[in-house]
């Protein structure tokens, strides 16, 4: 039998590595910058705490470290680990201890020793232990070992960023527990000899096979802390049957779902938004929840099923309904499932379901009218459902579109969704068996005639154009049966007319009594359509405003970052009706709280208390402040990411988020 010779892997307690190791971990200078952000470093400290409260015998594992050994390492004082693979890990974990000695040096020194232990070089105090690359080095040995930068300096890093998080969010009350959480953990760690290929097991471990899907994740997270008994059990009763239901939508329903629950949008941007969602809104599921908690999943599963087969709806009319919303997608599923849940409750009329589909529709097809996105809508909607009736329709109200807008943009630009529109104005169940005709050909041939009298080869270059910029208009567009169609084909209007007056779709065979056709009476079937378009979906409420260009700060999203040159995030904010003119989100976290503290102190202090910051009475560590009052200090160090989720937070804690909405700029709106 063979001996691996050229790796050692051995699972360890994490501290304990880190405390007793006669090393210092070098962080070679091929490796990438640090990037974790305070999103992540937020899911480590409930994952600690998590392992804190968990039983003695309960350890939380975090994964492999990679590393080699430098030199003549052997085990001295002077010996280095070449850090591979687990550098993001140990960076962020160093930040955390940090903060967590730099709580307790003033009340507990016996602890704080023993956590410098983990911090400090064996071989240097002056040093940490673990040393990032040399061009960054200083500055996480500056913020690690809470030295003072020099006077009148400015320094902004991730390592600052997320020390401060974990500093506002340990108190010294809470120290035991986190550091009972740091003794749980453990690794798997793998270090080479001179003979390994570093590279190579590098690509093993990290690049074979595919990463688990969000659903994937939920799937395992729901069931890992069960007996198999247990999980058998959950597997056949719930999760088959969700499968069953959503097909190859599965990912789709979870998102769904957790926006209908959360009422915020779901990011699916960089892979796992979805399942890190889901653990938020259910951080700890214990066996005795989650069989309630799965009947719930299957039951949504079943609705999601209905609205993908509208067929399967309970009577005819429910059934068109839920075909007529399909027609938009399914981004406005998270509140048509939360309503037909409420319908098959009975906590929802049918009539005022139908009224909510209505108005579904009439949202998505006058914004597509008039040339505005359906995204991210949906969440806003959800949050006003949930205050009620009323605020629903006002929120329906405030993003449809007016009337004149829709009647500018239905006549002289092109109609979307024609067959359904087309469909609904005549009143038709289906459009099966029919296709769109355009009445002047979007191609006409030189010898095609509206009037029988004048060729298009005959008409002018303006004439031409006019006629052109109107093929695709709703006035110049019918349906007709596909067997007619084939007939009509190339057809000047003369020919068609007679075609026309066959059909069994009255919008089409209402165009035998028009002798001829041309621009005039393009611009009379538009209007006559138009006024119908009207009636059928109609705008709910009468606001004199619609609100399409502006945001609300619930579903405002983190910048994906700017191109050189660009600094301006937002147009502009509207804040309570008031005009603000902030360039950022880091503008914009500082104005809302100096607002707040001012107008609502109250809710300021509520949220600060639930959240551990921004608000502090003293300036604990180094770093951008700002002063509230004579003893209240606001941290301004934060990544952008979290001073929106702060903004977004406290604004909702004071119960006016509703009423702060964002004008992104030109070049913000793009990088969104």
């Amino acid at each position: 039998m063979l001996n691996a010779t050229n790796i050692d892997a051995t699972a360890t307690n994490t501290i304990t590595w880190l405390a007793t190791g006669h090393w210092s971990i070098v962080v070679p200078v091929y490796q990438r910058q640090y990037r974790w952000d305070i999103g992540s470093c937020e899911r480590l400290l409930v994952d600690v705490r998590a392992a804190a409260d968990s039983p003695a015998s309960h350890m939380h594992f975090i994964g492999s470290i990679l590393s080699s050994l430098s030199g003549d390492a052997g085990s001295g004082a002077g010996a280095e680990l070449v850090l591979i693979d687990g550098q993001q890990r140990l960076t962020t974990l160093m930040l955390l201890i940090s903060a967590l000695h730099h709580t307790v040096r003033p009340t507990d020194p016996e602890l704080a020793d023993e956590l410098l232990q983990v911090l400090v070089s064996p071989a240097d105090g002056r040093r940490t232990k673990l040393r990032p690359h040399s061009a960054w080095a200083e500055v996480f040995e500056d913020v690690v070992l809470d030295r003072t930068p020099a006077q009148g300096a400015h320094r902004e890093s991730r390592f600052d960023d997320n020390y401060a998080f974990f500093r506002s969010q340990i108190s010294v009350e809470e120290a035991p527990r986190i550091w009972r959480g740091l003794q749980k953990l453990e690794h798997v760690a793998i270090t080479l000899g001179v003979g390994a290929n570093a590279q190579q097991i590098f690509e093993s471990l990290n690049s074979t096979g595919e990463p688990l899907r969000d659903h994937e994740l939920i799937h395992n997270y729901i069931l890992m802390g069960l007996s198999h008994t247990e999980q058998r059990q959950i597997e056949e009763q719930y999760w088959i049957p969700i499968e069953r239901n959503t097909g190859d939508s599965i990912a789709a329903f979870w998102r769904q779902y957790l926006v209908m629950v959360t009422g915020r949008e779901v990011s699916v941007a960089g892979g796992r938004g979805v399942y890190d969602t889901f653990r938020q809104v259910f951080p700890r599921i214990e066996a005795a929840q989650l069989r309630a908690y799965a009947h719930e999943w299957r039951s949504y599963s079943e609705v999601y099923r209905t609205l993908m087969n509208p067929e399967e709806a309970p009577d005819s009319e429910l059934s068109r309904q839920l075909h007529f919303a399909k027609t938009f997608g399914s981004s406005m599923y998270p509140l048509i499932m939360r309503d037909y849940a409420d319908l098959l409750d009975g906590a929802l009329a049918r009539e005022s379901f139908i009224s909510r589909i209505e108005n579904v529709q009439s949202l998505a097809l006058r914004r597509a009218v008039v040339g505005l996105s359906n995204d991210r809508l949906v969440a806003r909607l959800c949050r006003a459902r949930d205050s009620g009736a009323q605020a629903l329709e006002r929120a329906f109200e405030r993003v449809t579109p007016s009337d004149a807008r829709v009647r500018v943009a239905l006549k002289y630009s092109p109609l979307p969704y024609p067959a359904y529109v087309l469909g609904r104005l005549a009143d038709l169940h289906t459009t099966n068996g029919l296709g769109i005709e355009h009445i002047v050909p979007a191609a006409p041939a030189d010898s095609w005639s509206g009037d029988g009298v004048r060729t298009w080869a005959e008409l002018s270059d303006d004439e031409q154009n006019s006629h052109r910029a109107l093929a695709d208009t709703i006035g110049n567009l019918t349906l007709l049966e596909d067997e007619l169609a084939l007939s009509a084909l190339d057809k000047s209007y003369a020919a068609k007319r007679r075609l026309y007056a066959r059909s069994t779709v009255t919008l089409t065979a209402a165009l035998d009594a028009v002798p001829a056709w041309n621009t005039t009476a393009i611009a009379a079937r538009s209007t006559a359509l138009v006024e119908r378009f009207i009636e059928v979906w109609r705008r709910p409420g009468e606001l004199a405003i619609d609100d399409d260009g502006l945001t609300p700060i619930l579903d405002a999203v983190r910048r994906r970052g700017w191109p050189a040159g660009w600094e301006r995030e937002f147009a502009y904010v509207e804040y309570r009706g008031e005009h603000w003119e902030v360039p950022d989100i880091k503008y914009l976290f500082n104005r809302v709280f100096k607002r707040l503290w001012a107008d609502s102190r109250d809710a300021v202090i509520s949220y600060n208390a639930r959240r551990g910051g921004p608000v502090y009475e003293a300036r604990s560590w180094n770093g951008q402040w700002d002063q509230l009052d004579d003893s209240h200090h606001l941290y301004m160090g934060w990544d952008s990411s979290y001073m929106l989720t702060a903004a977004q937070g406290v604004l909702d804690e004071a119960g006016i988020a509703a009423e702060v909405f964002l004008k992104y700029s030109y070049i913000g709106d793009a990088m969104r």
